[in-house]
């Protein structure tokens, strides 16, 4: 697998990746995350094509089969700043993927690509729905401490916020 920036030609693909994932999160035990209100929205797509933090993972076949938003520098994630029941561990520049999402047709495209953004900065940010139970064991599996709660704007659900460092 590899990953590349998406195009707007990938655009309806990452689509129909989110609806995959709206699907796979109701019937594992998070239907509240995404799917109310069809997360992510068109318009947010696009924006972060255009700003150049949307990737894809495309698998050895040449498909595109995972899809995500990454960013990093000093102090990037708005509702990072207030974090409760907890800290983070370092606090340098760092990076932060959102939207984490695959087709299904292979395991270990959420990895693969959270491990890719971990590799560009050595310090990763990232928060999930407590309802997420997947997401939270993968983030575990792969070095990340919780570290407290963080509330978003999109809805009134508390995240679970998790970070790993080569730092500490």
């Amino acid at each position: 697998m590899v990953i590349r920036n998406s195009t707007e030609q990938d655009f309806d693909r990452m689509m129909e990746i989110y609806s995959f994932a709206r699907r796979f999160m109701a019937e594992h035990g998070n239907p509240n995350q995404w799917g109310p209100t069809n997360w992510p929205p068109e318009k947010l797509i696009h924006r972060d094509i255009r700003s150049g933090n949307s990737y894809v993972c495309v698998n050895d076949e040449g498909k595109v089969a995972g899809t995500f938003f990454f960013i990093h520098g000093k102090d990037i994630e708005p509702v990072y700043r207030i974090i409760t029941d907890g800290a983070w561990l370092d606090d340098s520049p760092y990076g932060v993927i959102h939207r984490v999402a695959g087709d299904g047709s292979e395991k270990g495209i959420g990895a693969f690509c959270i491990n890719w953004a971990f590799e560009q900065c050595g310090h990763l940010r990232m928060d999930t729905h407590g309802d997420n139970i997947v997401m939270q064991a993968l983030l575990r599996k792969l070095g990340f401490v919780h570290c407290g709660t963080i509330y978003v704007e999109e809805d009134d659900y508390p995240r679970l916020a998790f970070e790993k460092t080569f730092r500490t």
